[in-house]
C-alpha cells in the first residue's frame, strides 16, 4: 500500500552538463503528471511522462527538470551548425536565381539563419543527453517511490486500526441482533397493558403475526455477513502489491449502504448506537483512503 504523496530528487552530470529532476505527488482520483521543463529540453517531454506513468499509477505528479553547467565546466560555448549553414547558403543561393535577385550570400545572412548559431543549452535536447536525463529521473523516481511506501505503511495501519474498531462494533451488533424480536414482543406486550387491553394472550395470533413481521424487517443478518466480507478484502488490500486507492474507495461504499440498512431495520437502542461508531470510524476510513494510491 502506497501514499499519493512524496518527493524525489536526482542529479545527473554528462558532457560538461548536470541534469537535476525534482518529482513531487498529490492525491488526484487519476494519475496526472505536470512537466517543467527547459526550452532546450521540451522534446524529451513525452518519453519523460512515459517513465512517470510506469511507476505512477494514481496521483498529480510535479516534474522540474534543470539543466546548468557541471562544476568546472565552461557554463556556455558557442557552436556553428556548419551543415546547416552550408544548406541555408545554398538555398539561399537557389531562391536569389528563382525570384532573379543578384547578389551574393553573406556570412552575416546565414548566421542569422535559425539553427546555424547554436550553445551548448541549445544542443542540449539532443538524444544524447536523453540518458542523463533519464538516470537523473530514474534516481528521483526511486526516491519518490520509497517516500511513497513508508507514508503508505503509516496509512495502512491507521486504516486498519478504523477496520478492527468497526469490527468490533459489528461483533456487538451480531450478538445483540437476536435479541431484538424478544424485546420488542415484551415492549409490545407492556404497551398493551398500558392500553387497558385485557384478554390478550402471549400467544395470541394477532401478537405472533405482529412480533414475526417484525422479525423479518429487522433482519440483518445478510448486512453483517457482507460487512465481515468487506472487512476481509481490506486485509486482502493490505497485503496486495499493486495500487489499492480505488477498492478502497469501492469497499468504503460499499460498507457505508451495509451501515446505513443495519441503521434504518434495526429498531434497538444498542444496535443504534454501534451504528454510530460505525458511521463515525467508516468516515475516518475514507478520509485516509483517498491518500492511498
Amino acid at each position: 500500500m502506497k501514499s499519493m504523496t512524496g518527493y524525489g530528487r536526482g542529479e545527473c552530470a554528462q558532457d560538461g552538463f548536470k541534469i537535476t529532476v525534482e518529482l513531487s505527488s498529490v492525491n488526484r482520483k487519476q494519475a496526472e503528471v505536470s512537466v517543467t521543463l527547459p526550452r532546450e529540453l521540451e522534446m524529451i517531454e513525452a518519453q519523460l511522462r512515459d517513465v512517470i506513468h510506469r511507476g505512477v499509477a494514481r496521483g498529480r505528479v510535479n516534474a522540474r527538470v534543470s539543466l546548468h553547467a557541471a562544476e568546472g565546466k565552461i557554463s556556455v560555448r558557442k557552436h556553428i551548425n556548419t551543415a546547416l549553414a552550408k544548406a541555408y547558403a545554398a538555398e539561399f543561393v537557389r531562391l536569389g536565381r528563382l525570384l532573379k535577385i543578384s547578389g551574393e550570400v553573406s556570412l552575416d545572412q546565414v548566421l542569422r539563419a535559425p539553427g546555424v548559431f547554436q550553445t551548448d543549452e541549445e544542443l542540449a535536447g539532443t538524444e544524447d543527453l536523453w540518458l542523463a536525463v533519464e538516470a537523473a529521473l530514474n534516481q528521483s523516481l526511486t526516491a519518490l517511490l520509497k517516500m511513497r511506501e513508508r507514508e503508505g505503511a503509516h496509512l495502512a495501519k491507521d486504516l486498519a486500526s478504523r477496520i478492527g474498531v468497526m469490527h468490533g462494533a459489528v461483533d456487538k451488533i451480531q450478538k445483540q441482533a437476536p435479541t431484538t424480536a424478544e424485546n420488542y414482543r415484551q415492549n409490545l406486550l407492556t404497551r398493551i397493558q398500558a392500553a387497558g387491553i385485557e384478554n390478550l394472550a402471549p400467544d395470541d395470533e394477532r401478537l405472533l403475526k405482529e412480533i414475526v413481521l417484525f422479525a423479518d424487517r429487522s433482519d440483518i443478518s445478510e448486512e453483517l455477513t457482507r460487512l465481515q466480507s468487506h472487512f476481509q478484502q481490506f486485509e486482502d488490500c493490505r497485503k496486495a502489491k499493486e495500487p489499492v486507492g480505488r477498492t478502497l474507495d469501492f469497499l468504503a461504499q460499499e460498507m457505508n449502504r451495509e451501515i446505513n440498512t443495519i441503521g434504518s431495520k434495526a429498531n434497538d437502542a444498542v444496535i443504534s448506537r454501534e451504528v454510530v461508531t460505525l458511521k463515525a470510524e467508516l468516515e475516518k476510513f475514507r478520509e485516509q483512503a483517498m491518500n492511498v494510491e
